[in-house]
C-alpha cells in the first residue's frame, strides 16, 4: 500500500485541511493519508484549541487514515525542528511521499532555494549575523539575508510567506535525512493565517475560526467553514470542558509558575535567553491578563511567537538541558486509524523503523514521558479532572 504523509495541527480541522488531504491523496496517487499531528501544545507556542483526541477524531471523520503524534519537543519548536520531527516520523512509518500546502504551489523553487543556500552557506551566515546586529528578530534576519541572495531572481521560493517557509524546511529536513520520500506541494487557497472569518470565503483560517469561538459564536454558526463532523465534535468539546484552549484560559497557572520560579530558574527553560527572563517575571507581577502580559514582553527582537514558545516551555518545565538531550523521534505514537490505516500497519509493521506505541504506559523514555507530562498540564489548564485520560484513551478507530 502506498502512503502520502502530511504534517498538521488541525487547530481545529476546517475546510482548508480537508482540501489539503484530498489533494495530497490525488497528487500522490496514494492508497492512504497519514497525518503527523501536534499534541496538546503547538508550534506557535500555545495550547491547542481542543485536545489531541478530539482533533484526531475530526481528522478520521474527514477521511484521514492514520494519525500519529508529533512529540512535544518537535511540536513546539521553531520551523526547522518542527519539520525535522515530522519528516522523520513520516519516513519511519514508510510514506512514499509527503505533501504540504504552500503559497508557491510548485516544488522546483524550493529545491532551487535549498541548493542556493547550501552553495552559499558562508555568505548566508554572514548576512544573518549582520542583520541580527541591527536588533531585529532571528526570523527577520534569515529573511533579510535570503532576500539579498535571491534579489531580482524569480526561480526561487518566496520565503516571506509562512507556508512556504515551512515547506522549505520540510524539503530541507527530507534531504538532510536522506529520505527517498517524494516531496509534493499544492497551492494554498483561502484565507491567510491571521485573517478573520469572511462569509464569502468557504475556506477560513484556523485563527479566524478560533477567534469567532472566543467571541461567543456557537459551533453551528461556523458550519460554512468546517465539515459537519468537526462541528459536532466541537459541540462535544464545549460540553466536556466548557472552554477552549488559549493562553488566556491558562494564564493564571502560567503566572503562578513564573512568579514561583523567579528569573534565576526561568532562564533554565528552553528558548529563554538574553535576559528576557527578567522582563517575563516583572510583567507577570503586574499584568492580570495574558494579552496585556504578552504586550509588555514582545518586541522587535522577541516576536510574539518566540515569546509564546518560551512560555510553553516555562509552563511545562521543559529545560535547555532536556532539549539538548534529544536528537530524533524515538517512537511512533498512534492516536487513531481508519480500517485502511489498520490494514497498512498490519501489512507494514515489520518495515516500520521505530517502535509503534498505542498505549501511553509504553512511553518509557524521556521524550515519551515529556508528552505525558505535557498532556497532564494541558488538562489542568482546561479545568479537567481526568488526569488519567492519557492512559485510558486507546487509539481511536473509524470503520
Amino acid at each position: 500500500m502506498k502512503a502520502v504523509g502530511i504534517i498538521v495541527e488541525y487547530n481545529p480541522f476546517h475546510n482548508g485541511h480537508l482540501h489539503h488531504a484530498e489533494q495530497a491523496r490525488k497528487a500522490s496517487g496514494a492508497d492512504l493519508v497519514i497525518a503527523v499531528m501536534s499534541g496538546q501544545f503547538l508550534q506557535r507556542g500555545e495550547p491547542a484549541f481542543t485536545d489531541k483526541w478530539l482533533r484526531t477524531q475530526m481528522a478520521l471523520d474527514a477521511g484521514i487514515d492514520l494519525v500519529i503524534e508529533l512529540p512535544y519537543v518537535y511540536a513546539t519548536a521553531q520551523a526547522s525542528d518542527f519539520a525535522k520531527g515530522g519528516i522523520a516520523l513520516l519516513d519511519a512509518i514508510g510514506c512514499s511521499s509527503f505533501c504540504f500546502g504552500s503559497e508557491q504551489g510548485t516544488i522546483e523553487p524550493f529545491s532551487n532555494s535549498l541548493h542556493l543556500l547550501k552553495e552559499r552557506e558562508d555568505d548566508y551566515q554572514q548576512l544573518i549575523h549582520k542583520a541580527i546586529g541591527t536588533g531585529i528578530s532571528y526570523p527577520k534576519a534569515l529573511n533579510n539575508a535570503y532576500t539579498i541572495l535571491t534579489a531580482n531572481q524569480t526561480h526561487f521560493a518566496d520565503l516571506t510567506q509562512p507556508n512556504n517557509i515551512l515547506g522549505f524546511h520540510y524539503i530541507e529536513a527530507a534531504e538532510n535525512l536522506g529520505s527517498s520520500m517524494q516531496p509534493l506541494t499544492i497551492q494554498r487557497i483561502g484565507a491567510n493565517y491571521h485573517d478573520p472569518i469572511n462569509v464569502e470565503m468557504p475556506i477560513a483560517s484556523a485563527t479566524g475560526i478560533r477567534e469567532a469561538f472566543f467571541k461567543g459564536d456557537s459551533p453551528d454558526k461556523l458550519s460554512a467553514f468546517m465539515p459537519e463532523s468537526s462541528i459536532i465534535l466541537l459541540n462535544k468539546a464545549q460540553t466536556e470542558y466548557g472552554v477552549f484552549g488559549s493562553w488566556e484560559q491558562f494564564y493564571s497557572l502560567l503566572r503562578f509558575v513564573i512568579l514561583r520560579d523567579g528569573p534565576e530558574k526561568l532562564k533554565q527553560y528552553a528558548e529563554v535567553t538574553e535576559g528576557i527572563e527578567n522582563l517575563i517575571y516583572q510583567s507577570a507581577k503586574t499584568e492580570k491578563n495574558f494579552e496585556s502580559f504578552i504586550s509588555c514582553v514582545k518586541s522587535k527582537r522577541f516576536t510574539r511567537t518566540r515569546i509564546q514558545r518560551m512560555l510553553t516551555h516555562i509552563y511545562t518545565g521543559f529545560t535547555w538541558r532536556l532539549l539538548r538531550s534529544f536528537d530524533a523521534p524515538s517512537y511512533i505514537r498512534l492516536l487513531g486509524m481508519s480500517n485502511t490505516g489498520k490494514r497498512y500497519l498490519n501489512h507494514n509493521k515489520k518495515n516500520i523503523e521505530l517502535p509503534l506505541i498505542s498505549r501511553a504506559a509504553d512511553l518509557n523514555d524521556s521524550m515519551g514521558k515529556l508528552d505525558i507530562h505535557a498532556t497532564t498540564l494541558y488538562l489542568q489548564g482546561m479545568g479537567s479532572v481526568d488526569f488519567k485520560k492519557e492512559f485510558t484513551t486507546p487509539p481511536i478507530y473509524r470503520d
